[in-house]
Formats: structure tokens, C-alpha cells, sequence
């Protein structure tokens, strides 16, 4: 990692941690002072699997239809994993169908978010779970909620990985971590960041997909 190891947090289930490094990082929409690394989150089936039951333990998933989980961020692996979990015998969010579809969106070149036409009826007229990595800014989060309304679906609520947020634009957001468990995690527009007026240099560009250093 650009200047440290990465720290494991625990969590009560013995194989899901949340992997992070501290410095100094740059996404798209803000600067922050943790990279946290969800590659085995979202590729690995056991820790996938403990992400979704986590999520529907700390949640009330029950009061909610839920048709399709929209993965964003390359969580495809946690959504397939949440809606086996939403699906089960003791869940009552299960639609006529008893099944949830599982999509993501495509992104155009000018960062728009893109149904193909034999995606769409799976967003219109369908309650929509939004899943992401993480929550801070909500840039991401938002785009999606947009083009589901833009598509004729209904959004019914967040789930991500790690959120700073309890609620964005005026969804709840479930996540397994918060800023409780990063007391000092911080993330910020570029022109506030104070790493940036303390005149400390990025460490490495962060997306999705990982970091490259700078």
C-alpha cells in the first residue's frame, strides 16, 4: 500500500473484516484519508455471502418489496449472495415471482448510468435495492437512484459496505461499517481536503477496482 499495511477491523463473524490503509487518496467525486479494500468483499464467496447475511441482520428489509438489487461498484457477487438471502423461507419481501433480479448498469462515456432495452423491464415498475461499496459522498448513490426513476423503477433503499451516511437523499442506508468504526475517517470535496492545505501529496488514485499510485 502507498504508506502502510493494511488494518483488519472484526467483526463479529469470523470472516468479515474491513480491510483499510491510511493516507492520503483521491476519487472522482472527493479526497479522503482511508483507502478501504473491498476487493475480497466482493470476490470472495464466503466473505460475500457474510456481507449479505450481515446486511439483513442489520436491517428491516421485511417492510420493504424488493423485485432488483442494482450492484454498482462491481458488487455483483454480494447482490447474487443478498437476494439468495432476501429469498429465503423467513423473508416476506419476496415478489410474485418469488426471485429478485440481480443487474448492473452500464456507464456511458460521459458517466451516465445505462439500461440496455432487455434490462429495463427489470428496473420498470420494480422496487429497487441500491448496492454500492461505500457511501461518503453519495455521488455515485445518487446517479443510480436517478436513472432508476429515469427507467420507471422505485427506489426503496442503500445498502453498501461502508457508509458515512445513515440516510442519502432521503433513503436509508444500511451498511456493515460506519464511521464508528474509522473514529477519524474523513471524506471531502478536493478544495476542503485538510491533507491538501497541510501541502501533503496524494498517495494514490482510488476507485472501485483499487488504487494506483501516484
Amino acid at each position: 500500500m502507498p504508506t502502510s499495511s493494511i488494518t483488519k477491523i472484526k467483526t463479529k463473524r469470523s470472516n468479515l473484516f474491513l480491510r483499510v490503509a491510511k493516507g492520503h487518496f483521491a476519487t472522482n467525486h472527493s479526497h479522503s484519508n482511508y483507502y478501504i479494500d473491498v476487493a475480497a468483499q466482493k470476490s470472495r464467496l464466503s466473505e460475500a455471502k457474510a456481507v449479505a447475511q450481515e446486511l439483513c441482520s442489520n436491517s428491516n428489509y421485511k417492510v420493504n418489496i424488493i423485485d432488483t438489487i442494482l450492484c454498482l461498484d462491481g458488487t455483483e457477487v454480494i447482490g447474487a449472495c443478498l437476494a439468495d438471502e432476501l429469498t429465503k423461507n423467513h423473508w416476506m419481501n419476496i415478489n410474485a415471482h418469488q426471485t429478485i433480479y440481480v443487474v448492473t448498469p452500464e456507464m456511458t462515456s460521459s458517466s451516465q448510468l445505462l439500461f440496455r432495452d432487455n434490462i429495463v423491464p427489470m428496473i420498470k415498475g420494480k422496487h429497487v435495492l441500491i448496492l454500492a461499496v461505500s457511501v461518503a459522498t453519495g455521488g455515485t448513490v445518487k446517479a443510480a437512484m436517478e436513472a432508476v426513476g429515469y427507467y420507471g423503477g422505485e427506489v426503496v433503499g442503500v445498502a453498501s459496505i461502508f457508509s458515512t451516511a445513515t440516510e442519502c437523499n432521503g433513503y436509508a442506508v444500511n451498511s456493515v461499517f460506519n464511521p464508528n468504526d474509522l473514529t477519524d475517517y474523513f471524506a471531502c470535496p478536493s478544495h476542503e481536503c485538510p491533507l491538501c492545505k497541510e501541502g501533503k501529496k496524494l498517495d494514490a488514485l482510488i476507485n472501485s477496482h483499487g488504487f494506483s499510485k501516484l
